[in-house]
């Protein structure tokens, strides 16, 4: 299983259009993700509500989670979005 533990960058957290675009970027990854907040139970981080569910806030520290193969390479990129506070994912990362 592959996991990245990763502070959220966006100030205003996972909250509406942050979430909206961490939703497309995990969509468009093609493997099926995960991402919890704490204790919580890890949620499918392409469900809108799902991810809008966990309340995280800027500074929390996510965990994202794959078993998929490519899983890596997804994980790294969703990472670098989350993290840096992106307003999409550049096709180069």
């Amino acid at each position: 299983m592959a996991e990245r533990r990763v502070t959220v960058g966006w100030a205003e957290g996972l909250h509406a259009r942050p979430a909206s675009i961490f939703v497309r970027a995990a969509t468009a990854s093609g493997v099926p993700v995960t991402i919890a907040k704490g204790d919580s139970s890890p949620v499918n981080a392409a469900s809108m509500l799902a991810v809008l569910s966990l309340g995280a806030q800027g500074g929390e520290e996510i965990v994202l989670t794959s078993e998929a193969e490519g899983a890596d390479a997804a994980l790294d990129r969703l990472a670098k979005l989350v993290s840096e506070g992106l307003e999409e994912l550049p096709e180069t990362v």
